[in-house]
């Protein structure tokens, strides 16, 4: 969106900054802070940590042979299992009881990741998520309307925090009771939506179950993450419900939301680096690839007390590129993220991520961006189902040639074969949270 937009959605101009001093820091000076900061994490690390002592020790390293940024290779890799292996507080560098909060995954697939907090932790984190939010273009004094769920999850919380301390005006409903969200987004006048992107549709088609066009409503700016969404899925946002749709980006092992946020120029998101090393590294052979090369996303926290994380994989696909941005931040940007590592599949030989089938549904006109992937086992083979919406109003006459269509499309842009189903509206579940895009039918004991 360009310049005339801004001043049609009230948006300050882009070089109106929350914190100058750091988000237009020369890179020179960064890579000083950086290297600085890194080195006292590291022994803050190695003195109260067990895990990262023995593997220092198992490479022959001590932190004082950080000397250097490059140095940060020779460091070992953490993995969301050591988390799990070391739960709940084996990681943490401090005793439990001098943490100011926990919070924790679901522990769906296992023991839940727990993550800990100091009072300067969390102070930290409300300075970062405010730091993105006015990047994204929210400004004290706007209503802000919280969608995010809040608990465990690190999502309300993180947006909450961030926001009061911009100095927006916060409502913090959390997730569920849609049609009380569409209303309150009316009669506040919330000029800023925080939410999962797949709840944000939700809210958009209960409203427009309700004859509420949010077009026309307050909303200008909405903050969007904790699921992977295409640029298809961003237009169908900022489509129907009239705002700029901002990606932000965090994991609750890392600090939580806030970690990078793009800014109004929606090229990529602006990585504090103040705060975190960026890495991307080949996901099979583990070694740093060169800046704008695909790979796997890494990082490692710099100012985190609680519980610093050294090298820490994401399983996030994704580019870096330290090139100017427009907004004059100088921060590496982190291009939009294709997929993770362990979504990926493997159909008759061909890698696809859920990313890749949504990108194409959304680009087809009359199917909505509501999904589900289904993978079954047939004889010896994998097979890829996909379940998708049409948009309202279709005739269901046509949904069989929809899906004749959608199948053609996938197979010429993916080069998979896949059984597309095109069903009613309505017929997919909404979730409001995380979205739920993939259910696996194979048997457990299948790669």
């Amino acid at each position: 969106m360009g310049a005339s937009i801004d001043t049609e959605m009230g948006i300050a101009p882009t070089r109106s900054y929350l914190d100058p001093e750091h988000e237009t820091m020369p890179r020179e000076r960064l890579a000083q802070l950086q290297l600085e900061r890194l080195q006292a994490t590291v022994r803050s690390a190695y003195d109260t940590v067990p895990l990262h002592r023995a593997r220092f020790d198992a490479r022959g390293i001590t932190p004082h042979d950080i000397r250097s940024l490059d140095d940060l290779a020779q460091l070992p890799f953490t993995v969301k299992s050591d988390l799990r292996d070391h739960y709940p507080f084996g990681m943490f560098t401090q005793p439990v009881e001098q943490l100011a909060r926990l919070h924790a995954s679901s522990g769906t697939t296992g023991k839940p990741t727990v993550v800990g907090y100091t009072a300067t932790d969390l102070d930290t984190w409300a300075g970062l998520m405010a730091r993105s939010l006015h990047a994204a273009g929210a400004r004290r004094g706007d209503v802000l309307h919280n969608a995010y769920g809040y608990g465990l999850f690190t999502g309300g919380l993180g947006a909450h925090y961030g926001a009061e301390r911009l100095g927006a005006v916060v409502v913090p409903m959390s997730g569920g009771s849609t049609e009380r969200q569409v209303a309150l987004i009316m009669d506040f006048r919330a000029r800023v939506l925080c939410a999962t992107p797949s709840y944000a549709l939700a809210i958009a088609e209960v409203a427009e179950h309700q004859g509420v066009d949010l077009r026309g409503s307050a909303l200008r700016v909405g903050l969007f993450g904790a699921e992977p969404w295409t640029d298809g899925m961003r237009r169908e946002i900022e489509r129907r419900l009239g705002l700029r749709a901002v990606d932000v980006y965090g994991l609750s092992e890392i600090m939580g939301p806030g970690v990078a946020c793009e800014c109004v120029c929606q090229s990529g998101l602006h990585g504090w680096e103040d705060h975190f090393l960026f890495e991307v590294i080949d996901p099979e052979s583990g070694r740093v690839l060169p800046e704008g090369e695909a790979g796997e996303l890494v990082i490692t926290t710099l100012t985190k007390q609680a519980l610093p994380m050294l090298r820490y994989r994401t399983r996030d696909i994704t580019r870096l590129t330290t090139a100017p941005c427009d907004c004059g931040r100088t921060h590496v940007r982190i291009l939009r993220i294709t997929g993770r590592n362990d979504d990926m599949l493997i159909i008759r030989g061909v890698n696809v991520y859920p990313s890749q089938v949504e990108a194409v549904l959304v680009g087809l006109p009359d199917l909505a961006p509501h999904y589900l992937l289904v993978v079954e086992r047939r004889g010896t083979l994998d097979h890829l189902r996909v379940q998708v919406e049409a948009q309202p109003g279709v005739d269901p006459g046509r949904h069989p040639q929809l899906a004749r269509d959608a199948t053609h499309h996938i197979k010429s842009l993916i080069g998979i074969t896949t059984e597309v189903e095109v069903q009613a509206t309505g017929s997919i579940a909404r979730s409001q949270g995380k979205a739920v895009r993939l259910r696996d039918l194979r048997p457990k004991d299948s790669p």
